[in-house]
């Protein structure tokens, strides 16, 4: 058993599932995987489960009723992780937009440099580290980052990054049952949470590529609930 977990949730990903699953098994270091998949139409559990009896031990499925959000499935999963003994828990996408060669670097940053926190950052010393996002959608993403880090006043470049290994202290110190968002802007609330408990965050640079099979999951609904949502949260820091 490998004391990092990566938690990878699903829906509808079965053109990903098994390639992002033997990129991260291909690593020079063990890690374990979690996927927390949605009870996907597509067959998305049934192909993890098929993987299983390759990887024994080393693959586990969390199968949810529904579909109820991005936030509440990494919750869900984060409490899976922490009634065991992984001390590393990670956060990354199923579509490679998140390259699982980067791994290391977030853990090195956590387990050898002091870190409690670390991001994988596309934004970091004033670059932008995005391949084949159209402009809309990149400088959505790029001014929504400026917008949070100057309402929350976080020394974080990019706050909306989902790419994240966090110690356990971390999760164990966040109350989890407390998170309100369900959408992106739960990556927000847990930056903004570990901040508040001042825990050491660094930001490592990443390469973000956008999917090139299956759907993107973004909605105007998660976007709205991260530009308005980030004012309330601010607020409420303030008087509790």
């Amino acid at each position: 058993m490998s004391d990092a977990i990566v938690i990878i949730p699903t829906y509808n990903e079965i053109e990903n599932i098994e390639s992002i699953i033997r990129a991260v098994f291909a690593q020079d270091m063990r890690f374990d995987i979690l996927v927390v998949d949605d009870n996907s139409p597509d067959g998305t559990g049934d192909k993890v489960i098929g993987l299983q009896n390759e990887f024994k031990d080393q693959l586990h499925l969390l199968t949810r009723a529904n579909k109820t959000g991005l936030g509440t499935a990494y919750i869900a999963g984060f409490k899976w992780a922490l009634e065991r003994s992984y001390n590393f828990i990670f956060e990354m996408d199923a579509d490679f937009s998140h390259n699982p060669a980067d791994l290391i670097y977030l853990y090195n940053a956590c387990a050898i440099e002091g870190a409690d926190m670390s991001i994988g950052s596309r934004y970091i010393n004033n670059t932008v580290n995005v391949v084949d996002w159209d402009m809309k959608r990149l400088l959505l993403s790029y001014f929504a980052s400026k917008y949070v880090k100057f309402i929350t006043r976080m020394k974080i470049a990019d706050t909306t990054a989902g790419f994240v290994c966090y110690k356990r202290k971390v999760l164990e110190t966040i109350n989890l049952d407390d998170i309100k968002f369900v959408g992106y802007a739960f990556q927000i609330e847990m930056k903004f949470k570990a901040h508040l408990h001042k825990f050491k965050i660094v930001e490592i640079p990443v390469i973000f590529t956008d999917r090139t099979k299956g759907k993107s999951k973004m909605s105007g609904g998660i976007i709205s609930e991260a530009i308005f949502g980030v004012i309330k949260m601010k607020f409420n820091s303030v008087f509790n």
